[in-house]
């Protein structure tokens, strides 16, 4: 496999959305955001022709510029995702690659005090533009939402809240069963705050103060002080943690409201939203890092109590780790597309 980009059969746009919900976020992060928004091969050639959308979201620490990075014997998304339609292997459709960075390194896709409104950016900012700038076909039955991990949790979470806007779904180790993906780290993270007393925001503001990820608390801990603003922060936008930082004990109280953005647990509440939907594609590897193939079947089994046909689920374990597992995406691309199509 050739090291270098090749031509598109169809072709991306770079656009900018300027956000009012963005604006004056807690975090003082950009309100105007870049977005990648692909066209299919044909596009341009019929102005009257409307296309179905899917929706790709980004996983913890990712940034929208992030899906053109080429790695050895691998081609980015947006190049095998055109691959899929210019083989004519899926109905042509409209791909909308979303950023929603944070300084925290990503949004879990929630409205939240402590990073911002990104679930309403999303779904009251982002598909209303796209609707208004490109030809696509403006209803749930052909609108699809796709990511792995974080990203694979918001695809998961946002047609739950929001069945209105999004008719299918993919996620690809998308974080789920948080006793799994989430309990195992508080033991970690009480060890690494040894050295900052036990106070996160002591170890943020020294991340801050130097290159980042040059010590080994780096990632674990950038990455809980994160989904602790997301999840479980103060309406003064203060993440509060769900566990003691020097004994590890749980927070109860702050630990439910993890527990409530669970996916499996959220299943029971929005069955109703769940049942509508056209296509759920669910996979991970059977060697997740994060036991995000457990909470894949966890999904799964909520998916089948709360009387989803199965006619309309997709569920696979693959050989694979969390990482490294982006040839997944195009085949999810493929099925979602056969589902949403005009």
């Amino acid at each position: 496999m050739l090291p270098w980009s090749s031509g598109l059969a169809g072709r991306i746009e770079e656009r900018v959305i300027s956000s009012d919900v963005l604006r004056g976020n807690p975090l003082g992060d950009p309100s105007d955001r870049p977005a990648l928004i692909y066209l299919p091969p044909g596009y341009d050639d019929a102005p009257g022709r409307r296309y179905p959308a899917v929706y790709v979201l980004q996983g913890y620490g990712g940034h929208v510029a992030m899906w053109r990075n080429r790695a050895a014997f691998r081609q980015p998304f947006p190049e095998t995702a055109d691959q899929v339609f210019a083989s004519g292997a899926a109905p042509p459709a409209v791909v909308v690659f979303v950023d929603a960075w944070t300084s925290y390194g990503g949004s879990q896709f929630v409205d939240s005090p402590g990073t911002g409104r990104y679930h309403s950016y999303l779904c009251d900012e982002v598909v209303p533009w796209v609707d208004r700038n490109y030809r696509t076909l403006a209803d749930r039955r052909h609108r699809a939402i796709a990511g792995k991990s974080s990203g694979g949790f918001g695809a998961m979470i946002t047609p739950m809240l929001r069945p209105d806007l999004f008719g299918a779904l993919a996620t690809h180790a998308g974080d789920a069963l948080y006793e799994l993906c989430y309990l195992r780290e508080f033991g970690t993270c009480v060890r690494l705050l040894r050295d900052y007393d036990g106070d996160i925001m002591r170890w943020w503001d020294d991340f801050r103060s130097r290159e980042a990820f040059t010590k080994a608390a780096d990632e674990v801990l950038l990455g809980m002080l994160g989904v602790a603003a997301c999840f479980s922060a103060d309406e003064d936008g203060t993440p509060r943690l769900p566990f003691d930082p020097r004994t590890a004990v749980v927070r109860e109280e702050t630990w439910r409201r993890w527990l409530a953005w669970d996916p499996v647990r959220m299943v029971p509440r929005h069955a109703g939203a769940l049942r509508s939907l056209s296509g759920i594609w669910i996979d991970a590897g059977l060697a997740d890092d994060y036991f995000l193939d457990i909470g894949a079947q966890a999904f799964r089994a909520a998916l089948d109590r709360a009387g989803v046909p199965a006619g309309v689920i997709r569920f696979e374990l693959f050989d694979g780790t969390h990482s490294g597992i982006d040839h997944r995406y195009p085949l999810a691309l493929r099925w979602l597309c056969e589902r949403i199509a005009g």
